[in-house]
């Protein structure tokens, strides 16, 4: 393998670089940023995951990156103590919820969803009579329901499937679009794949029932019919008085007021939740991406 040698003429257009091996890669962008023999080790160290695997999970694979794992303690939830998983970088964030819990550990904490149903969108644009032709896909939703479920019988199976049908009328920047909405229930499944699927079988159908042209078909991260929720209360006393209490209050207030203030406080949410979103292997951008819409 011929590697360029890093100065001012070298090029970041590396012709199939995805075709080489992760160490191949990694020689070349070493090459490409005057990296030292004490770095390229250090990236090449793959840690518990194997190259051939990392290599598989996303494109350009030259290394991986190891994130703590803490463990959150003193947590009953509904009823029962666990032990959950956080990943993340950022120190005091484990401890606080160990203490949080702590605080109210006979009390614990209750939970609940409100369901397992996400929400697949095929947008048709240049429709020419979006009324008419919103009608003409509801009355079509038998249809549509045996084509979404013949995608994934497994799921049917397991009792999940296709839903229900809304279909919106949408005035944009880029004229009138008619939004096709399926929802399915996917079960214990995040089911991004399974309504990505049925979106895709199902946009000819719209294209051709409404004569407009189909442009996205995927799933929704506004998953606002699988909402999961979590309550607890926290006894005065337990966390440290009348003033720490009213110190709470004053900086919900001061968020609730200021958008500057709200980001951050959204933030110091989501230190918990992404850590065990990452630390139990799901979708950290999905999750945030929900929470902040």
């Amino acid at each position: 393998m011929t590697v360029p040698a890093h100065g001012a003429n070298r090029s970041a257009r590396i012709a199939g670089f995805h075709r080489k091996t992760p160490q191949e890669r990694l020689d070349l962008v070493a090459a490409f940023a005057g990296l030292d023999a004490a770095a390229v080790s250090h990236l090449a160290n793959m840690g518990n995951l194997p190259p051939q695997l990392a290599d598989k999970m996303i494109e350009n694979v030259i290394a991986t990156m190891n994130v703590p794992i803490g463990i959150a303690t003193n947590l009953k939830i509904d009823g029962e103590d666990v032990l959950v998983p956080m990943a993340t970088e950022e120190s005091s964030v484990v401890a606080a919820v160990c203490n949080a819990a702590r605080q109210n550990y006979e009390a614990g904490f209750v939970t609940s969803v409100s369901g397992t149903q996400m929400i697949a969108q095929v947008q048709a644009v240049d429709v020419p009579d979006p009324q008419a032709s919103r009608l003409r896909l509801l009355e079509r939703r038998d249809e549509i329901k045996a084509i979404c479920d013949g995608c994934d019988p497994l799921l049917v199976k397991l009792g999940g499937g296709f839903r229900d049908l809304e279909v919106r009328i949408l005035e944009t920047l880029g004229g009138t679009m008619l939004i096709t909405h399926l929802i399915v229930d996917t079960r214990d499944a995040m089911g991004a794949n399974a309504v990505n699927t049925m979106a895709e079988k199902v946009a000819p159908y719209i294209a051709a029932w409404s004569g407009g042209r189909v442009y996205l078909r995927i799933l929704s991260n506004l998953a606002d019919r699988r909402l999961a929720r979590a309550h607890a209360v926290w006894k005065t006393a337990d966390i440290g008085g009348d003033k720490v209490r009213d110190g709470i209050i004053s900086a919900y207030q001061f968020a609730a007021a200021d958008p500057y203030r709200a980001a951050t406080h959204n933030k110091g949410i989501m230190n918990g939740i992404s850590a065990v979103i990452l630390a139990t292997g799901n979708d950290t951008r999905a999750v945030e991406a929900g929470a902040h819409a």
